[in-house]
């Protein structure tokens, strides 16, 4: 089995890397080590991964058509999951374009290079941002999704519609991963948990939004690896039969399938702070604020379809894995 990571160097990518190499996959990983934030920190975790002899890396840009399907040629991967992109919703409102070059053409590429080169199954990181101004909660895979609030959860909207047509249209398989909220040791240092960690122990106050009003689904990095680790294998399937009167509209005619992954346990804004506090063993100065344009004030994974299909349990607290990421924190910053 060979299996191509897009964004292996990122938080995710490289915590799915690890695994799999670790059970002896072979991996090709792909990125292009950006800047949008300290590049170090990639290559820091493409340093680990690099000591596996059953890893390639490929420094590529997804936008570059070229490059990504000689990778294809070359390679001939057997999966591919594709967690490469432009993250980030406040980014999206001072950059767009970064999200067009990256979330929508390379993503283009990515199919087309799956079209030419057929894959087994095709896996790619959506978002729980599609949710948008979504009310009803836990937010469901059924429910629709066509009121974004921010640029970066309209192009994974549109990865989810990109990716329905070429299953429909060229039989490839394509599973989108709904990710919540995920954090963890080597993460990305745009999150909050991130962020609000360098402030404390530097003594500084952290921005506390919408006063505090807020709800997140953390979930820990490996209780998502564990997930995507269990759908590589299980491709969707087309139900000719289907019907979006009456069945689930995450499935369809062609063979494709969207999850929910996250903790399916919504966490107040406030807890999340106690949790980090006790963590670092210091208080937080709070600089409480209003809502910032293109945040959601909840978000809450439904996650039962996962449940049924592999079993996806999360297990891990918010305690604990902040525990487990200032514990890394303090080893990596202070080497």
């Amino acid at each position: 089995m060979k299996i191509l990571v897009t964004g292996a160097a990122g938080f995710v990518g490289f915590h799915l890397s690890k695994a799999l190499l670790d059970q002896d996959i072979q991996i090709v990983g792909l990125d292009n080590i950006n800047d949008y934030y300290d590049p170090q920190l990639k290559k820091d975790r493409l340093a680990i991964l690099e000591k596996f002899p059953n890893f390639s890396f490929y420094k590529i840009d997804l936008k570059d058509k070229k490059d990504v399907d000689d990778l294809f040629v070359k390679e001939k991967p057997d999966y591919v999951i594709h967690l490469a992109a432009q993250a980030g919703v406040r980014y999206s409102i001072e950059n767009p374009s970064a999200y067009v070059d990256s979330n929508l053409i390379g993503f283009m590429n990515i199919l087309e290079a799956c079209r030419h080169n057929p894959v087994e199954h095709l896996l790619y990181a959506s978002s729980s941002s599609v949710y948008g101004g979504n009310k009803v909660a836990p937010f469901s895979t059924n429910h629709q999704v066509d009121h974004p609030v921010s640029l970066y959860a309209a192009t994974k909207k549109s990865n989810e519609l990109m990716a329905h047509t070429y299953s429909h249209l060229y039989d490839i398989p394509t599973t989108g991963l709904r990710f919540f909220t995920v954090y963890g040791p080597f993460g990305r240092p745009d999150m909050a948990y991130f962020s609000f960690t360098n402030r404390i122990m530097a003594g500084e106050s952290i921005d506390v939004y919408n006063h505090g009003e807020m709800e997140r689904d953390f979930t820990y990095i490996d209780d998502i690896v564990s997930g995507i680790e269990k759908l590589i294998a299980k491709a969707p399937v087309a139900n000719p039969d289907w019907d979006e009167s009456k069945d689930d509209l995450s499935e369809s005619f062609a063979p494709y399938k969207i999850y929910n992954i996250g903790n399916n346990s919504p966490i107040k804004l406030m807890r999340f702070i106690k949790a980090l506090e006790s963590a670092l063993g210091m208080e937080a100065k709070k600089n409480y604020k209003g809502m910032q344009p293109g945040d959601v004030k909840r978000t809450y994974a439904d996650v039962s379809d996962l449940e049924r299909d592999i079993n996806f349990k999360p297990s891990t607290t918010i305690e604990e894995g902040l525990e487990k990421f200032v514990e890394w924190y303090k080893k990596y910053y202070t080497k």
